[in-house]
């Protein structure tokens, strides 16, 4: 009985960590149209405060990954959650946009800990199969949350202003950081230990030279880029220049969220059932994903501008990303068991460095409308088919599974 309630009480705290991690971009980003107006900004500066919090994000997590394989997960998350309140506090200036930028860019050292980490607590002690159950049942209740969260933060922008967002961030911050500090014990030094020196960046080599991981790593990456990019500039398409009220933009991007955790939820429990085939799964996923490529790519060539007919040609895509983004995650960070942390950290960077590029090319190409959008946004998925396809040929990675 102890031991369930232990496992019980970890596990939701791993769950704030994750809830933090989601929301800390989908709280906010209904306040954009604000924000711009407030400090008479360029769309291009708006979304500097989504690529300004994703290369703080890609600076800490290399140095994440390292430590937590030498000192243990607990503390290096603990230093991400006190550096994220930190940020946190600084994002509540009403006076200079370039402080929000500073606590943009802590907020991103900060939550990389939880976010890189949080995961491997559950890796460390469970095995492969209930580990994609469990990555699967993570993913649905942080994507309910990530659901509500724009409608959350369009209400709370609409009265409490851009400045309520973070207060809630800021609090959510601070509960996680207590759950941490009581909740979550401390465990074991891994056993395989590095000197933390520039040498020890050597230990990232062997990830890269390993063909298989690194395609694993790749494909992960284009499958988690296209979301990244419709949420980012959906606040402008949408509230801007499709005339969507605040009330109701949170409805549009809520409703991918939700779709992707009820999704990750059955397929959580698919995952339990004995006839279970992970290939085959597979294989529906690129069958899916090729169908959402078709339907984006015509709406794109159509330039609608009919923000329900764009998120309805959005969702195929998200139901697609579930089952690679459930079987391929952990299979990546148990190909490896010896570097976990860095392996971790090497798809949490590469998915915010590609989301930044990704949103700083679509700001750039941005005309007002979903047609550029739409192309940029296709180019990914169509990355993400093709190297499945390779996933799904490689025979090292198929026995692994």
């Amino acid at each position: 009985m102890k031991q369930s309630f232990t496992k019980g009480v970890i596990l939701l705290t791993v769950i704030f960590m994750d809830l933090l991690t989601g929301m800390e971009f989908d709280l906010f980003v209904p306040s954009f149209p604000e924000l711009q107006s407030h400090f008479s900004l360029a769309p291009f500066w708006i979304e500097a405060l989504l690529s300004v919090n994703f290369t703080g994000y890609c600076l800490s997590l290399f140095f994440v990954g390292g430590l937590a394989d030498h000192y243990g997960r607990k503390p290096i998350i603990l230093l991400g959650l006190i550096i994220f309140v930190i940020g946190s506090i600084l994002c509540l200036s009403t006076a200079s946009y370039k402080l929000i930028l500073a606590g943009r860019f802590l907020q991103g050292i900060g939550v990389a800990a939880p976010a890189i980490l949080s995961f491997l607590i559950i890796a460390d002690f469970y095995p492969l199969k209930e580990q994609q159950f469990l990555i699967a049942m993570l993913n649905g209740s942080m994507n309910i949350a990530a659901a509500i969260a724009p409608v959350i933060g369009s209400y709370i922008t609409l009265y409490f202003h851009w400045r309520g967002n973070f207060i809630a961030l800021l609090i959510l911050g601070l509960i996680t950081l207590g759950m941490t500090v009581f909740l979550i014990p401390s465990y074991k030094l891994p056993q395989y230990q590095e000197t933390l020196s520039l040498r020890g960046l050597r230990g990232y080599m062997p990830i890269f030279q390993s063909k298989p991981l690194m395609l694993l790593i790749v494909n992960i990456l284009f499958i988690f880029v296209p979301y990244w990019i419709f949420v980012g500039i959906s606040p402008l398409l949408y509230m801007r220049d499709l005339g969507v009220g605040l009330a109701h933009f949170g409805y549009y991007q809520g409703v991918l969220a939700l779709v992707f955790a009820s999704g990750s939820i059955v397929y959580g429990l698919i995952i339990r059932s004995s006839d279970y085939n992970q290939e085959k799964m597979l294989y529906v996923s690129i069958q899916i994903l090729a169908i959402s490529l078709i339907i984006i790519i015509l709406v794109a060539v159509l330039d609608s501008f009919n923000p329900l007919l764009i998120t309805l040609a959005f969702l195929p895509f998200i139901v697609g990303q579930i089952i690679p983004s459930t079987i391929l995650y952990p299979l990546c960070l148990n190909f490896m068991p010896q570097a976990k942390g860095r392996v971790s950290a090497i798809i949490q960077g590469g998915r915010l460095i590609f989301a930044a590029l990704g949103l700083q090319i679509a700001g750039y190409f941005y005309q007002g409308s979903f047609q550029n959008v739409g192309i940029i946004i296709s180019s990914f998925i169509f990355i993400a088919v093709i190297t499945l396809f390779f996933v799904m040929q490689n025979r090292e990675l198929m026995k692994a599974m």
